[in-house]
């Protein structure tokens, strides 16, 4: 009898161990990806690295379209206030759904296009345009992203280029306050399946790891 309940506390030990490590990697994931994503003030902005490598090390961080399409709104609506423009990202599908207002003779206009998000080599996306329209106006694409541009606010890093029909997103030129290095490994939206590479320098974390130190040999 006592070695049954022996057994039932082990295993509730063991579940409790558990949930405890799943409630920290969720935790770990969330706060990795804020400080990762959210915008830098002026005066948090970091200094300029220094062109030669620094000791770090490197991990990957994996995610759903719907957890980054949360955190990628939470972002743009910090970015968007105080201004009078308004718009937002849906991840739906396999496609990236930008939605929102443009200002056209002196209304506004609502804006939807449809992009394919292609991960680059260096760990930027470019979004090509797959459908744009702007409410009931019959205008060029290229027109239409002429539009955008002039008139959406965008992050430095995000740059419009109409004559390409196509958004091309640097995420590895992003000010970031925790001064980590992302790079997007994968963007398979169809498949749910999104993986962000993210370097972390030692000298981030305060550590200077001291290369001159070698363990004797007798």
């Amino acid at each position: 009898m006592s070695e049954r309940k022996d057994r039932i506390k082990h295993k509730t030990k063991w579940k409790q161990f558990f949930y405890t490590l799943l409630v920290v990697d969720i935790i770990v994931l969330v706060v990795l990806l804020g400080l990762i994503f959210w915008p830098v003030s002026e005066t948090e902005r970091a200094a300029p690295k220094e062109p030669d490598e620094q000791e770090s090390s490197e991990f990957v961080v994996r995610t759903t379209k719907e957890n980054l399409n949360e955190l990628v709104n939470a972002y743009i609506h910090q970015l968007l206030r105080g201004t009078k423009h308004d718009y937002s990202v849906s991840l739906e599908g396999d496609d990236v759904h930008l939605i929102g207002e443009l200002p056209v003779f002196s209304s506004t206009v609502p804006l939807s296009i449809h992009l394919d998000p292609q991960v680059q080599d260096n760990g930027d996306v470019i979004l090509k345009q797959k459908s744009i329209s702007i409410g009931l106006l019959e205008l060029p694409n290229k027109k239409i992203m002429e539009y955008l541009k002039k008139y959406l606010p965008m992050p430095e890093w995000v740059t419009v280029d109409p004559k390409k029909e196509e958004i091309y997103v640097a995420v590895t030129k992003m000010d970031i306050r925790s001064n980590f290095e992302v790079a997007v490994e994968q963007f398979d939206l169809e498949n749910n399946d999104i993986a962000i590479k993210i370097r972390i320098p030692y000298s981030t974390l305060g550590i200077e790891p001291d290369l001159d130190v070698r363990p004797e040999v007798n």
